[in-house]
């Protein structure tokens, strides 16, 4: 026994302007689109309300009076600047927001270059083992942190960096996941544009750097405000290996939390300053990660 599926009956009715309109049922296509668009963009909007809420809410606390910071009140009263004047009176934010730009730097830069150099080579070449290689960048990326923890914490206090920013910075110089971003983009990049590289006698080196690269920044950008907003964010590897309150502003913010009493203000205050170069980074660079994955869906 075989089913028919019968669309609903379409006609074509004419406007007072003269143009024709397709109707499908008693609903004309244009309305239906219409209604879709507005219903999408009513789910954005509150899929964008509900993601920003914390951040709402973590300024809002910062700017309540000291005693007001437990207050549910969605807009805080007497806004006052009393809890960042304390933040940047107890600790050294200023040195702290330095030494963790320069960590978060330093990781970014350089798994940027590792990612760009592996990526090429996977995609531009066929050798021995190229499966074999990619499923181990692929099976490190898996690897939960937790599993190569204490080899890395024992390998640093061997090396004796404990308690120092390059110990926290040298376990992090490569990572899987760039490379495993770049490749994509690598591999849909032009080949006529390689080969015409090389009869122009053009090396391998100098065509990744002076034909791929160039054509590459949205992806690039994309890539390394990512890099660096998670080494930014990183927490457990500094706190482990430093033991200073006041060497990256992760630790210096557990600071405003002990046993006698959590200092709310403070913390939201400091999580606020904390945020605002990752906010000033992707304000600049926001267009190249939008191009980026636009760029990523089309050959």
């Amino acid at each position: 026994m075989a089913f028919v599926t019968v669309d609903a009956p379409v006609r074509v009715t004419s406007s007072p302007s003269g143009i024709d309109a397709r109707v499908v049922g008693d609903q004309p296509v244009a309305a239906r689109s219409r209604g879709r668009v507005v219903t999408g963009h009513v789910l954005l909007a509150l899929l964008a309300a509900v993601s920003v809420f914390p951040v709402y809410w973590m300024f809002a606390t910062a700017f309540r009076r000291p005693e007001d910071a437990l207050s549910a009140s969605l807009i805080p009263w007497s806004p006052t600047l009393e809890n960042f004047k304390y933040v940047w009176e107890t600790i050294p934010m200023a040195s702290m927001l330095a030494n963790t730009f320069g960590m978060a730097a330093v990781m970014a830069v350089s798994q940027l270059l590792v990612a760009v150099l592996a990526a090429y080579a996977f995609a531009r070449w066929n050798f021995f083992g190229k499966q074999l290689l990619f499923l181990l960048f692929v099976g490190s990326w898996l690897v939960p942190f937790q599993v190569t923890m204490i080899p890395n914490y024992l390998l640093i206090s061997q090396m004796g960096l404990l308690n120092t920013v390059a110990g926290v910075v040298i376990p992090n110089l490569c990572g899987a996941f760039g490379v495993l971003l770049l490749r994509q983009h690598m591999e849909a990049f032009p080949h006529e544009l390689l080969d015409a590289s090389v009869m122009d006698g053009q090396s391998s080196w100098a065509t990744l750097w002076k034909v791929v690269l160039p054509n590459m920044k949205p992806a690039l950008a994309a890539l390394g405000i990512m890099l660096f907003i998670s080494a930014w964010n990183e927490y457990l590897w500094p706190s482990l290996v430093l033991r200073q309150s006041d060497a990256l502003v992760q630790i210096g913010i557990r600071s405003f939390m002990g046993a006698e009493g959590n200092n709310w203000g403070a913390v939201m205050a400091a999580s606020g300053l904390a945020c605002l170069p990752i906010f000033l980074i992707y304000l600049f660079l926001q267009r190249y990660v939008v191009d980026a994955f636009v760029r990523s869906g089309l050959k």
